[in-house]
């Protein structure tokens, strides 16, 4: 099996790679599989020992364009800005010649920017979106200056003909929740489209096993990649909105943004009541710490594995309904959208610690009955040919 990679699944430190590092195990436990992934970073280039021991072969790429210059060359070329900032002849290379001497029976394409590599005659392939990515530049168009919303509609338009163009050479289409898959539908993607949902490892994100790192308390946590726009806006918004009206109940309330590679919007929030912490080596320390964790999300695409991370750590959540949607939580978490409904969930869970207890053990026992990896990853045994 040959599985493509836009972002290298390693470190398993954000959504994405969350994703594609468990499916990538799953999937080299049952098979011989050869990895081609673009690299960011160093961290990216160094492949775990257990992993590598699985895998019959790894190539990484690293990917150096900036975003400025996949901006002109998109627009020059007329083709999608994701598209292009993916594009580079040294993973045309590396794709051609895994195909030319390895006995490839399956190609597992991870994220569409990767879906430009795939041979127009060769092996079955199982198209792994995770989401529909041109809805999600079609949900920034609405905001922001003249020319941002213009490119974000362009970028919506061009990204939804290719993701559609996809679906009619692929054997099977998938996405995170039935949601993204219906939406995927409607938008005209066409053949076998299914769900395969994120999970979670409760043995790794357990309290039991983790130090809480030393901060006082009330500690309201958010984690996720801290330059990507959807995490931006919220905590932004959260810490403008929300947290004045907790701390009019709660004076000495605290939050908390947890996450790698702030924006300087998010910088320009650390004060006194904000704390930006950048990358952590332990991002379960800082939940485990959390007296409410929160996804004030308005944009959100499939399971939000921040969301899930929280709750098999046992803690109380608060979170917006487009960060809740894809979840199956069966109330183990609270929903409240708006300033106003957000804070006073939290200033609950703040004043009734029996009530946020009983809901963060409710929302652990949820994730280990509902989102164990390998039972959400089985389908793919009979997609990939490797059933039994």
């Amino acid at each position: 099996m040959l599985f493509l990679a836009h972002r290298a699944p390693f470190p398993p430190d954000r959504g994405d790679k969350i994703r594609s590092y468990h499916v990538l195990r799953h999937l080299a436990a049952r098979a011989r599989v050869h990895l081609i992934a673009f690299a960011e970073d160093p961290a990216d280039r160094l492949i775990p020992d257990d992993l590598r021991a699985q895998l019959a072969s790894a190539t990484i790429v690293p990917r150096t364009k900036s975003r400025g210059l996949a901006a002109i060359e998109a627009l020059v070329r007329g083709r999608p800005v994701s598209l292009t900032a993916f594009a580079d002849p040294a993973m045309t290379r590396a794709v051609a010649r895994a195909l030319a001497t390895n006995p490839i029976k399956t190609i597992y394409c991870f994220s569409g920017q990767m879906a430009q590599y795939l041979p127009g005659d060769g092996p079955p392939v199982i198209m792994d979106f995770v989401d529909v990515d041109s809805a999600k530049f079609g949900g920034f168009s609405d905001r922001g200056p003249l020319v941002l919303r213009w490119l974000m509609r362009r970028e919506a338009r061009l990204l939804g003909a290719f993701e559609r163009a996809v679906s009619s050479r692929v054997a099977a289409s998938l996405f995170v929740s039935e949601a993204e898959a219906q939406l995927y539908r409607d938008g005209g993607g066409l053949g076998e489209v299914r769900t395969v949902e994120n999970g979670i490892d409760a043995r790794i994100f357990d309290p039991a096993i983790v130090t809480p790192v030393d901060q006082a308390g009330p500690l309201i946590v958010f984690t996720g990649q801290m330059d990507y726009r959807p995490n931006i806006d919220a905590v932004t918004w959260f810490a403008s909105e929300v947290l004045p009206r907790i701390r009019q109940s709660h004076a000495q309330a605290r939050f908390a943004v947890v996450g790698r590679a702030p924006s300087a919007a998010v910088t320009a929030l650390a004060g006194p009541n904000v704390i930006v912490t950048g990358a952590v080596d332990d991002v379960r320390g800082w939940l485990a710490a959390a007296d409410v964790c929160v996804a004030p999300l308005h944009l959100a695409r499939g399971i939000q594995n921040k969301v899930l991370e929280a709750m098999a750590m046992a803690r109380p959540v608060v979170a917006s309904s487009a960060a809740a949607e894809g979840i199956d939580h069966d109330g183990a978490l609270r929903v409240a959208d708006g300033a106003a409904a957000m804070a006073e969930a939290v200033v609950a869970l703040l004043e009734d610690r029996d009530q946020a207890s009983a809901l963060g053990l409710a929302a652990r026992c949820r994730v280990i009955d509902r989102y164990d990896w390998d039972a959400r990853l089985a389908s793919l045994g009979a997609l990939t040919g490797l059933a039994g």
